[in-house]
């Protein structure tokens, strides 16, 4: 991890979110998980911990390059 991303690495990217951008990560989240769900890489009992790792990474990925 270069110093430019280190920054990023304990933020919790939903405080600099508005209900907009939070609804659109919400939505590109599960997007991503259903894909996951159809190619069978998601079951039950990972779906927890798969939405909430594609959701920080979603919501990470959108605070470092804006909007």
């Amino acid at each position: 991890m270069s110093d430019s991303d280190s920054k990023y690495k304990n933020k919790d990217p939903d405080r600099e979110l508005g209900p907009r951008e939070g609804d659109l990560i919400l939505k590109v989240t599960k997007e991503i998980v259903i894909k996951f769900i159809e190619m069978g890489r998601v079951t039950p009992t990972s779906f927890e911990e798969v939405f909430m790792l594609v959701y920080r990474t979603v919501a990470s990925a959108k605070s470092r390059h804006g909007s």
